[in-house]
């Protein structure tokens, strides 16, 4: 039977390459079987249930280089249905792989699903993370480093190592619980602590006069956190494949979802020293902590830990305006980040995002525009592909806030392959929010006070602003983003915040050109899945 089940996930995966080759044959492959399971850890020092892959807290470390065809067969163990998903790569043309409800099956128990990807003209640092259910809080999260290639060269000499640290906040209670709470119409108490690489205390050992790279990512579900280390400057060159321009800070402020690389020359005494991590914007700081070994120290870390900033709001959106393109830097491709003039590109579409969280049937819902998302059984992607009639309505969402009650629906804003489009979070609420676009990185050109309005657009940098793919709307703001349509698919956009992401807070982008070609879109995968009402579809 063992024997059995290889031969037809080794069959599944080159079926998987060769639908995958058209375009993609000049790339090298890299082959990964990750078997995701159950396992008892303790990273707060009570055992709980986590969700460990191929045995591994946090999971393994993905590394790879721009456009590396990657082929990861993913065997669920679990008892219920699983889905990666790969926070910050683009999927050019092939939202097929996406990993979120919206476009695909999830992967039934005692079975599996091979991924077949590029990290197509991308570089810098990121993250995957389950994304059915509350499984992000058990585990199964890792770090997804994409190298340049050798003939694109990095604004700054190759470091002489670099380390990933995945930071972020962390519950005692096991996943199925929370997720029960969260069914049964109630909120999320305060996270219990905060980890670096799963553990409240870990170290990372480097040479003295050399530069590291540090590869650092919020990995948590609801909490911004501040990044320090004793004694040294953090100089930023990297924000979520963005080759910044390279600012030194004492500290930096790291909100749900996002990532960014940072170099550290070790040009102090040889001893060790604090990295610290803590809460941040909450009555209730917890604080987890990693030592700096110096490779030649004989003296353990000691003294005050380093503080946080006095600031709150204020100096983290001032930090965050500071983030800006490197013109002259070339990023994945030749060319450099600033031959692309942004700025100057007629906005065809703009759409007006309000988050709330209002009460339906009694229960906690979160909503965008009155509406708080369900998932409807069939992945969107694949009802829209085979024309499966009952399970979205497009443009079933309104493109800006409106008064009203609330209600439950399946979201989905329609735009056309090409639009040059402007979205606007609007944050009426008294917590800061954290907003993903999958398939895209944007321009995040604009933070503002109070309500957003056509005349805000003055304040715009259409210079030099930073893309990502994740981005933070203070209190009683607004953050705008320019997001150019050129990947067609069924994209989700999603708070980062995972307990308001799964009581509704998202919707879906269907980027759309009627003309069928590979040159807009990949066909579906020989491998797909099939659930709901695409049971019995053929393609």
């Amino acid at each position: 039977m063992a024997k059995t089940s290889f031969i037809l996930t080794y069959i599944i995966a080159i079926v998987a390459i060769f639908s995958f080759t058209i375009t993609n044959a000049d790339d090298p492959y890299r082959f990964f079987t990750w078997t995701v399971t159950y396992g008892t850890i303790s990273p707060l020092g009570v055992p709980q249930q986590g969700i460990l892959i191929n045995g591994q807290f946090p999971g393994p470390q993905l590394d790879c280089v721009t456009n590396d065809n990657i082929v990861l067969n993913v065997v669920n163990k679990l008892d219920e249905p699983f889905l990666l998903t790969w926070n910050g790569i683009k999927q050019r043309k092939n939202s097929w792989q996406d990993g979120v409800l919206g476009t695909n099956c999830p992967i039934p128990p005692n079975s599996n699903y091979t991924y077949n990807f590029q990290p197509k003209d991308q570089i810098g640092s990121y993250t995957y993370f389950p994304s059915t259910g509350m499984h992000r809080a058990a585990g199964g999260f890792g770090a997804l480093n994409v190298y340049s290639r050798p003939r694109i060269p990095v604004p700054y000499a190759n470091p002489a190592g670099d380390f990933s640290l995945l930071i972020g906040d962390w519950y005692k209670t096991g996943h199925k619980t929370l997720q029960r709470t969260l069914d049964a119409g109630k909120t999320l108490s305060f996270p219990d602590g905060l980890l670096i690489n799963g553990r409240t205390r870990t170290s990372f050992t480097a040479d003295q006069g050399k530069t590291y790279k540090f590869r650092v990512s919020n990995v948590g579900l609801s909490t911004t956190f501040n990044f320090r280390i004793q004694g040294h400057k953090l100089k930023v060159v990297e924000v979520e494949g963005s080759n910044v321009l390279q600012n030194v800070y004492d500290s930096v402020d790291v909100h749900v979802g996002q990532s960014l690389s940072i170099l550290v020359t070790l040009d102090q005494a040889p001893r060790d020293y604090y990295i610290v991590a803590s809460t941040r914007f909450s009555r209730i700081v917890h604080t987890a902590m990693a030592v700096l070994h110096y490779s030649n120290s004989k003296m353990q870390a000691s003294g005050p830990l380093p503080a946080p900033p006095s600031g709150e709001f204020h100096w983290s959106m001032e930090q965050a305006r500071s983030f800006r393109w490197n013109l002259t830097s070339n990023a994945a491709r030749p060319n450099p980040q600033g031959s692309y003039h942004y700025g100057a590109i007629p906005i065809s579409k703009t759409f007006v995002l309000g988050n709330s969280a209002p009460l339906i049937n009694g229960k906690q819902r979160y909503a965008i525009n009155r509406v708080s998302f369900i998932n409807p059984g069939t992945p969107l992607k694949l009802a829209d592909y085979f024309n499966i009639p009952g399970v979205f309505g497009l443009n079933s969402i309104q493109s800006s806030p409106s008064e009203g009650a609330a209600y439950l629906g399946t979201s989905v804003l329609g735009a056309s392959l090409h639009d040059f489009i402007e979205v606007v979070f609007q944050n009426d609420e008294k917590t800061l929010q954290s907003w993903h676009l999958d398939g895209y990185d944007f321009w995040v050109v604009g933070f503002g006070a109070g309500k957003w309005t056509p005349n805000s657009r003055k304040a715009y940098n259409l210079k030099d602003a930073l893309t990502r793919h994740t981005t933070q709307v203070y209190p009683d703001t607004w953050t705008a983003i320019l997001v150019s349509l050129d990947n067609q698919g069924m994209w989700n956009v999603r708070s980062a915040m995972w307990a308001r992401q799964y009581l509704g807070q998202q919707l879906y982008l269907r980027v759309w050109n009627s003309q069928m070609s590979l040159a807009n879109e990949y066909y579906p995968p020989t491998n797909m899945l099939h659930c709901g009402k695409a049971i019995g579809q053929h393609h």
